[in-house]
């Protein structure tokens, strides 16, 4: 027996094309966030943090995509007051989907 029918006996088999994909799609489906709704103290409180925000600030960024929270530490290339949204590398985040801001570095 040649090592490459060696090998063969070894491969994983499966059996079900396409369940591994399908069960991805599932979990991620059930393990998704609501987003949560903020109070209008925090709403104000996020609104002074973002005002002090500006171009060349390193901020970590807490903010809704996709349903999840991701969180970002990079720095800022625009804040877009009449857009409401905050430039991150290739990330607009809109004001509405922020949950916290940190402050880390001014320019």
């Amino acid at each position: 027996m040649t090592n490459e029918e060696r090998a063969k006996q070894f491969m994983p088999f499966d059996a079900l094309k396409g369940l591994r994909e399908e069960l991805k799609k599932r979990e991620e489906k059930y393990l998704r966030e609501k987003k949560k709704e903020l109070t209008e103290e925090e709403i104000l409180a996020l609104s002074k943090k973002i005002i002090q925000i500006k171009k060349g600030d390193t901020i970590q960024i807490t903010f809704f995509y996709a349903g999840h929270y991701v969180v970002l530490k990079e720095e800022v290339e625009q804040v877009n007051t009449v857009y409401k949204y905050i430039k991150i590398k290739d990330n607009k985040i809109a004001f509405e989907d922020v949950l916290d801001i940190e402050i880390i570095y001014d320019a």
